[in-house]
């Protein structure tokens, strides 16, 4: 087996998935921490599904479908929330809307798109193998991006995460932090979305850090924790795939799930002890 996986690495495109979902795993824990912390896990999944009208405008206008991804799922985070912190409206009801809309004008844009779409399934459900280079080094600015705005605001967030109304009564700006929030979701899911899928995004950005969350509380340590089961989440399920000959970011996530409900037994038997 060792040796089956060493040659596997002499293959470029074996080596860029396992850098990428290693790249990806930093973002997941880190941002998925926050969205499981703040209770905002189905948000994450609208934003997925809403960056589908951005794959949309990539094709329909001819420029990079990744970038129409990035400016779609931010401007959609940054409408959602918005909305939401302004009108008080239930959030499940924006999300719904928000992920229609996007997915409607993601797929109208597609039929009206003269040429053939190869890789269209692609952004539906993921194609870590197929991880270029390039995109590696935006996956590898992104978490740059992300750690160090993190870490500028982990205080903001810290408090907002937990407090809102000491937050606000302390003059942090809530609303200001929330929308910084869900935009770098936005940006973390265009991420995942070369690895498992824009389908798939709302499982790999939380299933990570709900296994840390049940066995550390401290914020910093839950994320850590996170990170360090990503990559394992993604290796794993990326070897098992490549010798199974089985769909990768389906497996990747397989794995995730029922690495969850082993740890859910876990938790569920020490608690009985």
């Amino acid at each position: 087996m060792f040796e089956a996986m060493w040659q596997a690495l002499q293959f470029d495109f074996m080596r860029n998935a396992l850098t990428a979902g290693l790249l990806v795993s930093v973002a997941c824990g880190i941002i998925g921490t926050l969205v499981v912390v703040n209770r905002i896990v189905f948000i994450s999944g609208g934003i997925a599904h809403a960056a589908y009208g951005g794959v949309g405008l990539g094709y329909f206008f001819k420029f990079n479908p990744v970038l129409g991804a990035v400016l779609f799922s931010v401007a959609s985070a940054l409408g959602m929330g918005t909305v939401q912190r302004r009108t008080r409206q239930r959030a499940d009801t924006l999300i719904g809307v928000m992920w229609a809309i996007g997915m409607a004008i993601g797929i109208i844009l597609i039929d009206l798109s003269a040429g053939y779409k190869a890789d269209l399934m692609s952004y539906l459900f993921g194609s870590i193998l197929a991880v270029p280079t390039a995109d590696l080094w935006v996956m590898a600015v992104l978490d740059v991006g992300i750690l160090l705005t993190v870490a500028l605001f982990y205080k903001e967030l810290l408090a907002f995460s937990f407090d809102e109304v000491f937050t606000t009564a302390i003059g942090i700006p809530v609303d200001a932090i929330y929308l910084l929030l869900l935009s770098l979701i936005a940006f973390t899911v265009v991420m995942l979305m070369q690895v498992v899928g824009l389908i798939m995004v709302i499982s790999m950005l939380t299933i990570p850090a709900a296994i840390s969350g049940m066995f550390v509380k401290e914020l910093r340590r839950m994320m850590g924790g996170a990170i360090v089961l990503g990559m394992i989440f993604t290796t794993v399920g990326l070897w098992l795939s490549y010798f199974l000959n089985l769909t990768s970011g389906a497996t990747i996530i397989l794995v995730s799930g029922l690495t969850y409900l082993l740890a859910l037994g876990l938790q569920a038997t020490r608690h009985q002890a």
